[in-house]
């Protein structure tokens, strides 16, 4: 099987994710979704876990890309953390679907070791990511950027899912529009 068929299989794998969570992984469904056998998927990933991992693993990897993208295209941290949020937006435009670590964060207790652990990596990489920008824009001190940081996540990440929860993307803007006023997040 070609490297074009395990990565239909990721980008099937995390819209499935993002929409209905680890739990909502079916490989017979995967390969409806991709065109192939069901048998098929288990030449890449061996076992459901393994699917989990690796989807989790891509999901962070592209999150720290993006940022660190976002980063050079933008080398103000002000501004960068202005636009931190749109991360998490997209997924809300793309079919009211949340960030796929958020949802399996949700499902913790039931994950594999191994996937829980590509979870935590995905809320670690956001939080030093968000915590190198504080410091270098001074907005806090380099020993409360940590802190600063995991509350900005945690609340984007809260304004996704109330968002998702009622289909209304004008929802999640106004979140976030109250955290800059609240400054929680730069204006």
């Amino acid at each position: 099987m070609s490297s074009s068929s395990r990565e239909a299989i990721l980008a099937a794998a995390r819209l499935t994710a993002q929409a209905r969570g680890y739990g909502g992984l079916n490989f017979r469904d995967l390969a409806d979704d991709v065109g192939i056998k069901a048998a098929s998927i288990y030449h890449h990933f061996p076992s459901k876990a393994d699917l989990g991992v690796a989807v989790a693993r891509r999901y962070w990897e592209d999150t720290a890309a993006e940022l660190e993208t976002m980063l050079a295209e933008t080398p103000d941290p002000v501004r960068c953390l202005r636009r931190y949020p749109d991360v998490f937006r997209k997924a809300l435009e793309n079919n009211n679907r949340m960030c796929l670590c958020s949802v399996m964060s949700a499902e913790y207790d039931d994950l594999p070791d191994a996937v829980k652990r590509e979870v935590q990596r995905f809320a670690d990489v956001n939080v030093a990511w968000l915590s190198k920008l504080l410091s270098a824009a001074g907005l806090v001190s380099s020993r409360k950027s940590e802190q600063r940081a995991r509350a900005i996540f945690a609340a984007v990440a809260g304004a996704q899912l109330m968002a998702r929860s009622r289909s209304d993307i004008s929802l999640y803007d106004s979140l976030i529009e109250g955290y800059r006023a609240a400054g929680l997040l730069p204006a």
